[in-house]
């Protein structure tokens, strides 16, 4: 008798172990989640909160003067602006999971060894070049760092992919919400600017 294979396992592309280490396979359980963005440069602060419900892609958008729902998919004028808000806070939320949903629109490199701009380690480098078509920011590039575990230590943006940083900040004070691996603090070297994320939380389905 002939013995059966066993289906060769695909090994997992870069962009998937990034997802997976920060939470990809909790994503599908996620029912809602809530969060509230905050930069805080010099002396300013700024805040904003989201409602999303990912399944029926609802999100409520909650400031000091305004709360406004609308769905994705049927959008006017006024939820057309707003949602160019949420896609940037969802972004540095989470950044490891956009990039697989965005793979389509990506040209990506990855690199072994490379120093870290911040805290000049050796570390992985992912960088994301988005397509000149469509989306919020054409042409834009990111600079992902991480090590063996995938989890990501820093990152560059580089608007409209030119080669000088735009920005660039860390990724820490990583907390676990229902499987999700979320960084909640981003920080400038100098300090100067800190963005970070409080009053997360999620919702799951059974």
């Amino acid at each position: 008798k002939e013995s059966k294979k066993e289906p060769e396992q695909r090994e997992p592309s870069i962009l998937e172990k990034l997802a997976l280490a920060h939470g990809y396979e909790s994503w599908e359980t996620i029912k809602e989640l809530r969060f509230t963005f905050n930069v805080d440069r010099d002396s300013t602060h700024f805040e904003r909160s989201w409602i999303w419900q990912p399944k029926t892609n609802e999100v409520t958008s909650i400031s000091r003067t305004d709360t406004i729902t609308y769905i994705r998919r049927d959008m006017d004028s006024i939820s057309h602006g707003i949602n160019k808000d949420f896609i940037n806070d969802k972004y540095w939320l989470l950044a490891p999971i956009n990039i697989l949903w965005d793979n389509p629109n990506l040209e990506v490199e990855h690199l072994e060894n490379v120093i870290a701009p911040i805290s000049k380690e050796p570390m992985q480098k992912l960088s994301v070049v988005y397509g000149n078509e469509g989306g919020y920011t054409p042409g834009d590039a990111y600079d992902f760092y991480f090590g063996d575990d995938f989890l990501i230590k820093e990152w560059v943006f580089r608007k409209g992919n030119r080669p000088e940083p735009s920005m660039t900040t860390t990724w820490e004070d990583y907390t676990d919400i229902k499987g999700l691996q979320i960084a909640l603090t981003h920080q400038k070297d100098d300090g100067s600017l800190v963005l970070y994320f409080s009053n997360v939380s999620a919702e799951t389905e059974p």
